[in-house]
């Protein structure tokens, strides 16, 4: 009988912490949910801490709030985490690839399970036609590259500074929640048909559409670490490609490079031939443990280093969001 958790499988452990990583967000959502209600019942219902882990959801600011920091020096105060968690995730992928999307994500852990129930439904997963998948997947580097033009390339220094300053941007984490608590009938429409396509192909999402991991893709590909296949110990059973949530195709590469890459180590773990398979750091083969404790040694010493450095908490006072909360409706992009 199958285990289901061996703790010699370092593809368990990444699932285990997937979970973890995931309850923490219900978690920080429910807790934030709380502290919203309290303001827009006008303190009728019960004070709770605002959870600065929400800001994490917030990417599209804290590109701008990074930009601010390159030019000018500022860190934004109204939002910190969110560029604390954001230079973080870009760091994780410089170092240990895409590791946020397998580990961290809570959308890469709702993607995970769908596809996991369509190959419970249905026997597998489809495959989209290859030309299709290409260009598929570059609308997700279309995204990328106009959030890069448009605040990178576009934005001025005054532009950027203005969008920092406005109410807007105060309680955009706010906004965010509205989204998906308040949702219309075409986010609805949209978020169903995109569940339902992810049932039955694997990581649609996060393959085609995600601006996000196109980016922390691109930079992965600079990782130190890279999963490496041993030609002459190689049985070419092709588990590894069989195996992947990315569909790369494993089995006929050397070394792994590709942007799709998340370092989930599940390849690794379901090679039958030991020695054939494993993850390297500048070609040296480590235990897929020790990737796994890289990562959650980046992500921990990123958080902490923004809590030490009074980067973490909101400079936004409780008779700041008494006074913005209940406005929420009525501000606008």
């Amino acid at each position: 009988m199958r285990k289901l958790f061996n703790p010699h499988n370092a593809s368990h452990w990444r699932q285990l912490i997937q979970w973890l990583f995931f309850g923490w967000c219900l978690f920080i959502g429910i807790q934030f949910g709380l502290f919203v209600r309290h303001f827009e019942s006008n303190g009728m219902s019960g004070y709770y801490p605002r959870p600065p882990g929400v800001e994490g959801f917030l990417p599209i600011g804290s590109l701008m709030s990074l930009k601010t920091w390159l030019l000018t020096g500022h860190f934004d105060p109204v939002h910190p985490a969110a560029l604390v968690l954001f230079i973080t995730f870009l760091v994780m992928a410089l170092t240990t690839k895409k590791s946020f999307c397998s580990y961290i994500c809570p959308v890469g852990t709702c993607s995970e399970l769908t596809w996991k129930l369509g190959r419970k439904l249905f026997g597998g997963n489809f495959r989209i036609w290859r030309g299709l998948d290409l260009f598929l997947q570059f609308i997700k580097y279309a995204l990328l590259l106009f959030f890069v033009k448009l605040i990178l390339l576009d934005m001025p220094a005054a532009a950027l500074k203005a969008y920092l300053a406005a109410p807007y941007w105060a309680i955009a984490d706010v906004k965010m929640l509205h989204f998906f608590t308040r949702m219309s009938a075409t986010t609805l429409l949209v978020i169903t048909v995109l569940s339902l396509l992810s049932v039955i192909y694997k990581n649609f999402w996060c393959r085609y559409l995600c601006p996000y991991g196109a980016l922390l893709g691109l930079l992965s590909m600079l990782s130190p670490f890279k999963v490496t296949r041993c030609a002459k110990t190689c049985i070419d059973c092709g588990a590894c490609s069989r195996a992947c949530p990315q569909l790369i195709d494993v089995q006929h590469k050397i070394r792994v490079s590709s942007p799709e890459c998340t370092g989930c180590l599940t390849c690794v773990s379901n090679c039958p031939e030991k020695g054939a398979l494993a993850m390297s750091l500048w070609q040296r083969p480590v235990r897929g443990i020790v990737f796994v404790a890289v990562v959650m040694m980046l992500f921990g010493g990123g958080v902490l280093t923004g809590m030490l450095s009074d980067h973490w908490q909101t400079s936004l006072t409780y008779g700041d969001y008494q006074r913005l909360i209940p406005l929420a409706e009525r501000l606008g992009h």
